[in-house]
């Protein structure tokens, strides 16, 4: 049975690294269109850009997709979601998507995969997604995030640490992975009911969330459950760089 979901793409125009980055052209076309074009490959309900700013705003109006303006003081992407769910008047159990507007190559299995985890389900509001590392380096990597997960399938806690944490092994200065736990990368890509959405815009920063610099731990310190779906490899990489910039060039021209 096919899952029914909205897309929302947050989009800004400041990037200390890549000023105006939603708007730089790849193989023709500026990024935005190309997160777009993912969206829609997901066979998604609603595809909408959620952006402060004008530039952005009128250049993806001009292509066609639509766009809502949203207040410039939100502290985070789902906080800008939010505002959207509210201002097109979605219901409380529709499912949204967060696809971040970086990620031109993301592949839209990654989409449908946290619609479904979060519609198969009654005990969460969010979904998110995990995959397996093999890599002891990648436990040891601060910004390769871990997930830990209870048998029924949702997060423990997020951290930027090596958790789980081997006593025995890690602890004498063992840095392979025993095989014996496995260990998880969180994806950031989130799906969210409307009625999460609201919620959330009611909660404080936690200082977990201060601690480790990862959004998702206000949700567990509020008590709330998150759904992980478990896919069988990472994503490519968004582009935070002109060198990923470059990359995604290569890669979506040859395509083309």
């Amino acid at each position: 049975m096919s899952v029914r979901f909205k897309v929302v793409i947050p989009a800004r125009y400041g990037s200390t690294r890549l000023p105006g980055k939603p708007l730089l052209p790849i193989a023709g076309k500026p990024m935005i269109a190309h997160v777009c074009e993912r969206a829609r490959e997901a066979a998604a309900d609603a595809v909408v850009v959620a952006t402060d700013d004008e530039r952005i705003f009128r250049a993806v109006q001009a292509l066609g997709i639509d766009a809502v303006m949203t207040r410039p003081d939100h502290q985070s992407g789902t906080e800008r979601i939010a505002e959207v769910a509210e201002k097109l008047g979605w219901a409380s159990g529709d499912i949204v998507v967060n696809l971040q507007g970086d990620e031109p190559l993301l592949d839209p299995k990654y989409l449908r995969a946290a619609a479904a985890v979060l519609a198969g389900q009654e005990q969460a509001g969010i979904a998110t997604l995990a995959a397996a590392i093999h890599d002891s380096a990648e436990v040891f990597n601060p910004n390769a995030v871990k997930v830990v997960l209870n048998r029924h399938g949702y997060a423990l806690y997020f951290s930027r640490a090596p958790i789980p944490w081997d006593r025995d092994g890690f602890a004498a200065g063992n840095r392979t992975l025993s095989g014996n736990m496995p260990y998880y990368r969180h994806i950031g890509l989130y799906a969210y009911t409307v009625d999460f959405l609201r919620r959330y815009c009611h909660w404080d920063a936690s200082v977990l969330e201060k601690t480790e610099s990862l959004e998702q731990l206000r949700i567990l310190w509020q008590g709330e459950a998150i759904a992980v779906s478990i896919v069988d490899q990472i994503p490519p990489a968004g582009v935070d760089t002109l060198e990923d910039l470059q990359r995604v060039e290569q890669f979506l021209g040859s395509a083309g």
